[in-house]
């Protein structure tokens, strides 16, 4: 075996000059000192900010490759974002009470409700987003992702009191608009109805408007898609077009009941 000559093949096929997993390490670090300092009552909010601006900083190092861009500046733009982010989730945890009937306390649905934490991290990174602060709000998002099964790209947008129930298999597509008061269960989809590069600067996910109820496993496709207002959408159902306010759309199984003769 010729080790030297293996070293200098793999060092040929590294051709990614700003691919450093410390970043991916750095953010999930931060992304969980963020939200203890959010939540955590033993956590001291002010010294942590100081811990946050210094961890923010070294994401800057790692993250911002574009030196025409003053991502030293977004920090003093995105701690003054804290409190109205907070705000928000806290009618989040509200409406996750108020919505099941087996959350038993509020603090259960800040500790123990994937849904909720998987819309906390969306917040967060949503607004870094929403600065073009790269990639950061991506991983933040991923690593919510692989804690909860929920994944929420960071670019969508989200109103006010979102409740995602058990959680696992949610989708929710970077150009995805959600009203407020919105319901939705576990393995909905709201993608895209085609997938293309070029397709990247156009509106490619549904539009969801305020007090709608998605149902496990739907699937609501397309950037045209508009489910209208106090509509409810039920399990398995797969939609590619619009739906007026106060609709009712459910999935018909087909049901075949066996007798003697054939089974």
């Amino acid at each position: 075996m010729d080790k030297e000559k293996i070293i200098e093949e793999l060092n040929k096929q590294k051709k990614q000059p700003y691919l450093d997993y410390r970043l991916k390490a750095a953010t999930e670090d931060f992304t969980n000192t963020l939200f203890y300092t959010l939540f955590d009552v033993n956590t001291p909010v002010a010294e942590n900010l100081d811990k946050l601006e210094r961890k923010f900083s070294e994401l800057v190092n790692l993250a911002c490759w574009d030196l025409n861009k003053p991502c030293t500046k977004v920090w003093d733009n995105y701690v003054q974002s804290l409190p109205l982010i907070l705000e928000k989730l806290n009618l989040d945890a509200e409406a996750i009470l108020n919505c099941d009937p087996a959350s038993l306390s509020i603090q259960e649905v800040y500790m123990a409700y994937p849904g909720f934490y998987a819309i906390a991290i969306y917040r967060l990174a949503h607004e870094l987003y929403a600065q073009g602060f790269p990639l950061v709000p991506r991983l933040m998002t991923e690593y919510a992702h692989r804690q909860t099964g929920v994944d929420i790209n960071p670019g969508a947008q989200i109103g006010k009191s979102f409740f995602i129930d058990h959680a696992t298999g949610v989708v929710i597509g970077e150009t995805a608009v959600i009203h407020d008061n919105v319901k939705v269960y576990q393995g909905v989809t709201l993608g895209a109805l085609y997938v293309a590069k070029n397709l990247q600067k156009i509106k490619r996910h549904p539009t969801i408007k305020s007090n709608v109820t998605i149902y496990a496993n739907a699937t609501i496709l397309g950037g045209e898609t508009v489910i209208g207002e106090n509509s409810v959408i039920g399990g398995n159902a797969w939609l590619t077009a619009s739906v007026p306010a106060n609709s009712t759309v459910f999935h018909t199984p087909e049901i075949k009941i066996k007798t003697v003769s054939n089974v």
